[in-house]
């Protein structure tokens, strides 16, 4: 006689309720009989943690919230935790407990899995559970399960991106409406693109925590955010967008992983002069694109809404799915293979384009003095651009462009600070990296 019994339901439990997590929340009510046929089981959302018992509940229904998130974990049950606390505190305690009491977890903690990642990743695999973080990098992009499923049989040896829609909104009005940096960041601020804090994105704070994990899955190495040479927007000024502009350029913050031929990788996070024609130059506003380039596919090319609540919350959901399948199925899922140990060259060995901008006196043979530093350290020119600076025009100063060949960071770095202490340099030699 066949049994009658229905399977049990998948278990769902949510920790935090902020921009992402209500819309979580919100299309776990709304979606469950379409989930329920994705994952293959019905299920069961028991519970919301969230400390803030003033918080907007949107709809969502009053008995789902508690305000002890390991009580929920412990005496709940579930089989799938979502974590969209965020930060370095709570959440990793969390985490680790939902691990131990045998759940599966999804989260949007790219700041936890990048300084941590490694112990997490190795404490799901030893409990036999899931970690998936789709929503960690780039929202609604599907980044993470190209770089650790789709493409492992390509061979990935460079990933270029922008992966930051605050820094990108604000460089975009800083480029095209010539705004400063501070009106530029007002506007974020107003549109809801920048938090009232906004340092984290600012300073690529955000941007290095996502190349880390890039980088980590990508080369199969682990790659933690104090690898990743990080240098923010804060410091730019409208003469740097202007010589970009002058130079058939526009200005972005990158994130850009390398795997060199000796199996050594570099990671970093910097604003740097594109060309026009390039295709990240065409990012705009708080869109997110990331380039990677392979062996066996050649380059590919990852465009999309990379934050917000709707689109962010849209990758969250759809790791759920993932993990409730493996779930109802009996297997484990992606596995993110750190097999390697990579040295981590520093800055001072990456190797690129650069723009030089600076003061000199606008006298004879300055062109030469200048030659001959850059020479000195085995900076190349590949362009040289002279323009009288009439504001200037009584101390008899000119504005000098330099873009060179690609020359090596340590060089280069020795070359501006010689030049900055020249007596015929007249202004601070402003740098930037050109890439593209």
């Amino acid at each position: 006689m066949e049994s009658t019994a229905q399977p049990p339901k998948l278990r769902i439990a949510l920790l935090g309720f902020g921009i992402v997590g209500s819309r979580v929340g919100q299309m776990l009510i709304d979606e469950a009989d379409l989930l329920a046929k994705y994952i293959g089981r019905e299920i069961e959302f028991i519970g919301i943690a969230e400390r803030d018992e003033s918080k907007d509940h949107q709809g969502v229904p009053d008995h789902l919230f508690v305000t002890d998130a390991a009580k929920l974990i412990i005496e709940g049950e579930p089989d799938v935790v979502v974590e969209l606390i965020g930060g370095l505190g709570a959440a990793d305690e969390l985490i680790k407990l939902a691990i131990a009491q045998g759940a599966s977890v999804v989260t949007a903690n790219k700041a936890l899995l990048a300084a941590r990642g490694q112990e997490f990743f190795g404490l799901a695999q030893a409990a036999g559970v899931d970690l998936y973080f789709e929503a960690a990098v780039a929202g609604a992009i599907p980044i993470i399960r190209a770089l650790s499923e789709s493409l492992v049989a390509y061979g990935i040896y460079s990933i270029t991106g922008i992966v930051n829609g605050t820094t990108n909104f604000i460089l975009d009005k800083m480029s095209s409406d010539g705004a400063t940096y501070a009106d530029a960041l007002v506007k974020a601020q107003e549109l809801g693109f920048a938090e009232l804090d906004p340092t984290a994105d600012i300073e690529g704070i955000d941007a290095a925590n996502k190349t880390a994990l890039l980088a980590s899955l990508a080369f199969g190495t682990w790659v933690g955010v104090s690898d990743v040479f990080r240098e923010g927007i804060s410091a730019l000024v409208p003469g740097d967008f202007r010589a970009a502009a002058a130079n058939g350029c526009v200005i972005k913050l990158l994130a850009k992983a390398d795997l060199h031929d000796d199996g050594s990788v570099s990671v970093r996070v910097h604003p740097a002069m594109v060309p026009i024609g390039h295709p990240l130059a065409s990012v705009s506003g708080a869109n997110n694109s990331i380039a990677v380039s392979t062996h066996g596919a050649g380059e590919l090319m990852f465009y999309g809404l990379g934050a917000g609540g709707t689109p962010t919350a849209s990758a969250v959901i759809g790791d759920v799915v993932t993990v409730g399948r493996n779930r109802v199925g009996g297997v484990v899922g992606m596995s993110v293979a750190m097999s390697k140990t990579s040295q981590v060259l520093p800055m001072s060995a990456n190797e690129s384009q650069y723009f030089l901008r600076f003061d000199v006196a606008d006298v004879p043979g300055i062109l030469s003095q200048v030659g001959a530093v850059l020479a000195s350290h085995h900076v190349s020119v590949r362009n040289l651009s002279q323009a009288s600076n009439m504001a200037e025009e009584p101390s008899r100063a000119a504005e000098l462009g330099v873009l060179t060949h690609v020359t090596n960071e340590g060089d280069l770095l020795a070359c501006v600070a010689e030049l900055d202490a020249a007596a015929f340099v007249r202004s601070e030699v402003r740098v930037m990296r050109v890439e593209g």
